[in-house]
């Protein structure tokens, strides 16, 4: 009669999937160029298919020379660039992975949010008015100005 003993079954097949999960984990990061994503070099986010029209509109844009894509797409504090770099390479990764994802690509409101108030870091001054006489939630720059960081908005 064959008996299963479970920890000696879990003691094989544990470190085996952690070994296997962490080889093709590994494997993707290297062949994604996973390390790029921790720089400020824009074209990181050109590594993915679906970010070339983005990049490329950047590359047309006024704020090219200004501006790379964490100056308006991440927060300027280190954990909050790196913990919204995290949450957006998993989500995109996850997106990507299983083709579901809008093309073109839209931004969603989290990462809206954030571009926002970039937009009002940057240009404080310019804006302070309008922002005193609209409720400061109300201020969507991009709605006026839409093609201004990728110059192929529609």
């Amino acid at each position: 009669m064959i008996r299963f003993d479970l920890k000696r079954i879990l003691k094989i097949f544990v470190p085996a999937g952690l070994g296997i999960l962490s080889g093709v984990g590994g494997y993707t990061f290297f062949y994604a160029n996973g390390t790029s994503y921790f720089l400020d070099d824009p074209r990181a986010c050109n590594n993915c298919h679906v970010m070339r029209d983005q990049y490329d509109g950047w590359n047309r844009s006024s704020h090219h020379g200004a501006a790379t894509c964490n100056d308006c797409h991440t927060p300027h504090d280190l954990v909050g660039k790196y913990a919204t770099k995290a949450i957006n390479g998993w989500n995109h990764s996850a997106a990507f992975t299983t083709g579901r994802f809008d093309e073109p690509i839209r931004i969603h409101d989290f990462n809206a949010k954030i571009a926002r108030d970039n937009c009002v870091r940057c240009h404080g001054e310019m804006v302070s008015r309008m922002r005193t006489y609209a409720h400061p939630e109300a201020v969507d720059c991009v709605h006026c100005h839409g093609n201004v960081g990728h110059n192929d908005r529609y």
